[in-house]
């Protein structure tokens, strides 16, 4: 056989087995392509990425998602923007997150409160559980039964008997639809006695007529409180939660007071708008519940009375679903009166 006959019998065999090589590997790399995330969340983030808070710079929900913003900022190697909308009851940046586009880069958190406000102003621009996906709830936090001192109950059951004697005469005092007001509410749906709530446009100025007597009861959050708890101005007679805080473990919850199964608490949890492709809401889901269990958030939050609370998406949507029923049978029947 000839050398060139030789070499052109090489040269077919070699192009076959490149040939046979090429279709084995073929699929491999094609489920090797499948398995693996799609390059979009493989990519995120790309840019900065702005998180809408409802309510005015310096309240709780700002402490907490500055908080988060600066840890995120750190970890994902992009610029967390806070942008404060306040308004509405949380309405007006809660609307805007609904509104932004569904790409990952528009983080919103919301509070206890958003699930309150659709049973009380019946005309929302948007619908928490079709409108948004939930990815983390962040934290929780209890609200302290206060008195002013003239009020001479030293336990909520005596309460309860001063509040029935008052013949309709007791007040209490809080932010307008606040988790407070519903508080107050849920304490009068629960035992029966009748009280009348005075609104008031933030927690500073209820403490104050509270400590002046104008207000006798009210139902506030820890850090304002707790220093005229200390100093005798105001008596704590319990707390909402559904379990004793390590924070003022001498105080009962009401329901271990006397009032069974009540529990008020606020809380705050992030979303992000419909339609966000699962591989970002599973990114920052494991980001923010890492951030939330660092030893240095969870300090700050807790001397701000704020226990973090991190959980699956499922789980604070679940959440958000039994708070919309809770406060919409409250509102009911207690009726509370917002807009038609």
């Amino acid at each position: 056989m000839s050398k060139a006959r030789l070499n052109a019998d090489g040269a077919r065999c070699m192009a076959r087995l490149a040939l046979v090589v090429m279709l084995h590997a073929a699929p491999v790399g094609h489920a090797a392509q499948s398995a693996g995330p799609p390059a979009a969340a493989t990519a995120f983030p790309a840019k900065p990425i702005r998180l809408i808070v409802p309510f005015a710079p310096g309240g709780g929900t700002d402490f907490v998602a500055r908080l988060v913003a600066q840890k995120l900022t750190e970890s994902l190697g992009q610029t967390v923007v806070i942008d404060n909308r306040a308004g509405a009851s949380g309405t007006i940046g809660a609307e805007l997150l609904a509104r932004a586009p569904a790409d990952g880069y528009t983080l919103g958190i919301i509070t206890a409160e958003h699930t309150i406000v659709p049973s009380v102003h019946k005309k929302m621009p948007y619908q928490l559980t079709i409108d948004f996906l939930p990815v983390t709830q962040s934290t929780d936090q209890f609200y302290i039964m206060v008195v002013n001192t003239t009020v001479t109950a030293t336990s909520v059951k005596e309460l309860i008997a001063t509040i029935k004697a008052s013949a309709g005469r007791f007040n209490f005092g809080t932010s307008q639809f606040s988790v407070g007001h519903l508080a107050g509410e849920l304490l009068k749906v629960r035992t029966g006695v009748q009280m009348t709530h005075i609104p008031y446009k933030g927690t500073g100025p209820a403490l104050t007529d509270l400590l002046s007597g104008q207000i006798s009861l009210m139902f506030s959050t820890l850090p304002p409180a707790l220093p005229h708890i200390k100093s005798g101005r105001l008596r704590a007679l319990a707390i909402s939660a559904a379990k004793r805080s390590p924070l003022v473990p001498e105080l009962p919850t009401v329901s271990e007071a006397g009032v069974a199964g009540f529990e008020a608490t606020g809380w705050n949890g992030f979303l992000l708008p419909a339609k966000t492709p699962r591989g970002i809401v599973t990114k920052l889901q494991q980001e923010i519940v890492r951030t939330l269990t660092l030893p240095d958030v969870q300090e700050r939050y807790t001397r701000a009375g704020i226990e973090p609370a991190p959980s699956s998406p499922d789980a604070f949507g679940a959440l958000i679903a039994r708070e919309l029923a809770k406060w919409a049978k409250v509102v009911k029947e207690a009726n509370v009166r917002g807009d038609e």
